[in-house]
């Protein structure tokens, strides 16, 4: 291959990837921002966020149509111009930031010149629907953000109004919507739930969105790193509703390294495999029964002497160490296992987070559950997200063993790209003190787990 052939090859993959300015993309991007609202109390965080968004898309090459406390027929004539303009972009973004509601599983987007006095006053209101088929129309990456789940006060006049004469469908916050192919959809909390406005210049999940939307990571882990902000600020109760349905990878900042040749894929059935994985698990975890386990999955793999190694030193460690007192018995009245752990009894919260790793997304699930004569259960409260618990019981020392079982959601999560409802379960090894505790997952793929007591 010639040297132009070549030179042309490197610009097309990184045109492909974002990776260069002197691509010509086309990146076209609507920002929303109401909160002066007429007929509802005014939100004071929407025009910030809009102002402050426009400039970080700005700078990242996009063209923008931004509006700030839009009434009906401006929202209206802006979004019949974003129309026009994505049908000729690769890249084409919706922001918006204010109030929004959802009707009979539709969701809407209020000008702040609506109101809703009952059901026709819905045709003042923009359709999310419409929004996203307005996006498709770009060719390459297509993204829908809605920070828009505070509390809406004219939803409860529609409900009044309506309930007199049918049944209605009209719960909390927004509903949930599927990315369609090439498109990733974020909504600042999970469905159904309310968020709040924030009271600095930005909304919470502004703020994490003008904190990562520049850098010069992969579009779906920015995505990611903005949810797990929003999730860490709001003390582990605001968790954003994120639906990513992307091919390859994409960056609106640029790669720090572009790799042309792609990696050598696994020989077919290499036990070894997954042995790099799953021994950072190990090690990071760092008990004689993990290295063990480690050692009985890939004993002939890398790691292998490693693991040996790291047993024999904590079984020399511990031969050398004065044995501990004898516990004190147990009362008559109740088994020894009881005895050993009631200190931790009570209602816990369970943060799981996984990170990306071979070849599956990260994710972060919130469970809840109680531990009764020291036996914990938890699980996921919500019964549209796949199934998830965690069963174990907790020693007098705080260590435990716990059993998680589950079923797979989306592919893209799952090692292995799993289909949805597919079971699964892994072993955690935990420690708790008092009110918290820690725990790391000792099979397959990394991830953390916390216990706060309530």
């Amino acid at each position: 291959m010639g040297l132009l052939c070549r030179a042309l090859l490197v610009l097309s993959i990184a045109c492909w990837l974002g990776a260069s300015p002197a691509c010509a993309e086309k990146r076209v991007a609507f920002v929303i921002g109401n909160g002066a609202y007429t007929h509802a109390p005014p939100l004071p965080n929407p025009a910030h966020d809009a102002e402050d968004v426009t400039a970080a898309l700005k700078r990242s090459g996009f063209e923008v149509i931004s509006g700030r406390d839009l009434g009906q027929a401006d929202m209206q004539e802006d979004e019949i111009r974003f129309a026009r303009a994505a049908a000729n972009a690769d890249v084409a973004v919706f922001y918006y930031s204010g109030h929004a509601m959802q009707f009979n599983g539709v969701n809407y987007l209020m000008p702040i010149d609506a109101k809703l006095d009952d059901e026709a006053d819905l045709k003042r209101f923009l359709r999310v629907d419409d929004v996203l088929s307005d996006l498709q129309q770009a060719r390459n990456l297509r993204i829908l953000v809605l920070d828009s789940c505070r509390d809406n006060p004219l939803a409860e006049n529609l409900r009044r109004s309506i309930a007199k004469t049918r049944a209605v469908s009209m719960p909390r916050g927004l509903n949930k919507m599927e990315a369609p192919l090439g498109t990733i959809i974020s909504f600042s909390t999970q469905a159904g739930q309310t968020a709040e406005d924030g009271k600095g210049r930005n909304s919470p999940y502004t703020a994490a969105f003008l904190k990562h939307i520049e850098e010069k990571q992969e579009i779906g882990d920015v995505f990611r790193e903005i949810s797990t902000d929003v999730f860490d600020v709001s003390g582990k109760v605001q968790l954003p509703e994120l639906s990513l349905s992307i091919v390859g990878k994409f960056y609106l900042n640029g790669l720090v390294t572009v790799t042309i040749n792609p990696p050598a894929a696994s020989a077919p059935g290499d036990p070894c495999a997954a042995a790099e994985t799953h021994w950072k698990a190990a090690d990071g975890i760092g008990t004689a029964a993990a290295y063990e386990d480690h050692l009985a999955r890939f004993p002939n793999c890398t790691f292998a002497e490693l693991a040996r190694a790291k047993i024999d030193s904590l079984k020399k460690t511990a031969l050398a160490s004065p044995p501990p007192p004898p516990a004190p018995p147990p009362s008559a009245a109740e088994p020894a296992s009881v005895a050993r752990s009631k200190d931790f009894d009570g209602s816990w919260e369970v943060s799981v987070r996984c990170m990306t790793a071979s070849g599956a997304l990260g994710y972060a699930r919130v469970l809840v559950g109680t531990v009764k004569d020291g036996v914990l259960h938890a699980e996921d409260p919500n019964p549209a997200k796949p199934l998830l618990k965690l069963d174990g019981e907790i020693g007098q020392d705080g260590k435990a063993i716990l059993h998680v079982r589950g079923e797979t959601g989306p592919a893209a999560y799952s090692v292995g790209n799993l289909k949805p409802d597919t079971p699964y379960s892994y072993n955690v090894d935990a420690h708790f003190e008092k009110t918290r505790g820690t725990g790391k997952r000792i099979e397959l793929r990394p991830c953390d787990l916390t216990f706060a007591k309530k």
